[in-house]
């Protein structure tokens, strides 16, 4: 698989673009010298960048990690050197399958990665297990007719577990993701009018979630939970063919149990200043009821498919 273009961005620290692939650049120069009658000089330099790109499936409890070394500028001796590695892993995993990392030129200096490639596979397979790991490449850089040049270059994006559990009649699996990625959860406008209009108007008023940078955290303890519901929704009006939303959801860690006051907007039927923004605090509102019941099941099967298990951030986005 080809270094994806959205590494680019990196900037030296590792970067996702989805739950299931991270990557990184860093840059590596390496220098020749000589010494001759006790006189040390610097006969060359190689500079390079280095691609460490790791995907994954929250289906699957094995991953890659490639790595890719693109030389770009250079002169002297150093330019005629080649390039290869060895992989090694750390934590709750073992190698999966053969690492391949020939020896390679790197000459000429066309900024064209040298590849090598390997997987791993978790070890974190009982029952509610979750593992982690760090995979990494050991490079051997070697200028003709100089020592043999060292760097390694390491990845612990990847966490995998057997504790996501089941959905519905889908088995309970192992896989792997990268856990501090915010996947995010789509409500459709189309399909959830009430839900999605009402967590639109939240997002818009300042209350976090809708970015990568300002998500939502999941909560799985039982008592925070019924306490965000109960200060968000806890004196709900009782009214034929609705329930009560909150918004941060009440399985989050930015509930009213965590602090903040309650608000809602005109004809949500709340008891609550209305016209209220910032990024504290919950929105409640009357939405359809079935809307609301039907946000359960979304969010469980969200929660699948992407493994968000407790502490993990993610986004709520609005769809057509």
């Amino acid at each position: 698989m080809p270094f994806p273009s959205w590494c680019a961005g990196s900037g030296g620290a590792s970067i996702a673009d989805s739950r299931t692939e991270a990557c990184r650049i860093t840059g590596l120069i390496l220098t020749t010298r000589r010494t001759v009658n006790g006189n040390t000089q610097i006969t060359g330099e190689l500079s390079v960048d280095v691609y460490d790109y790791t995907y994954g499936s929250a289906d699957l409890p094995n991953w890659i990690h490639q790595i890719g070394v693109a030389p770009w500028t250079g002169w002297g001796d150093a330019v005629n050197s080649t390039v290869t590695g060895t992989f090694s892993v750390a934590g709750d995993c073992v190698t999966d399958g053969v690492s391949s990392f020939p020896v390679q030129s790197l000459s000429p200096m066309n900024n064209v990665s040298r590849v090598g490639e390997a997987g791993a596979r978790t070890t974190a397979t009982a029952v509610n297990a979750i593992g982690y790991c760090t995979t990494t490449w050991s490079l051997s850089v070697l200028p003709t007719g100089y020592p043999v040049a060292r760097a390694s270059s390491a990845m612990n994006e990847m966490s995998c577990d057997n504790a996501i559990g089941a959905n519905l009649n889908r088995p309970a699996r192992v896989g792997c993701v990268v856990p501090w990625y915010p996947a995010e959860v789509i409500y459709s406008m189309s399909r959830y009018p009430s839900l999605a209009t009402h967590v639109d108007l939240a997002q818009s008023s300042g209350l976090p979630g809708g970015t990568l940078f300002d998500p939502l955290n999941r909560n799985v303890n039982d008592a925070d939970i019924n306490q965000n519901r109960n200060l968000a929704c806890g004196d709900a009006p009782s009214i034929a063919g609705k329930s009560c939303d909150e918004y941060p959801l009440a399985t989050t860690y930015q509930g009213l149990a965590f602090g903040g006051t309650r608000r809602t907007f005109t004809g949500c039927n709340i008891n609550a200043p209305t016209g209220v923004t910032g990024p504290t605090g919950v929105s409640a509102c009357m939405i359809t009821a079935t809307e609301n019941s039907a946000q359960g099941a979304l969010m469980a099967a969200f929660y699948y498919d992407y493994r968000v298990l407790g502490g993990d951030p993610y986004r709520v986005g609005i769809g057509s």
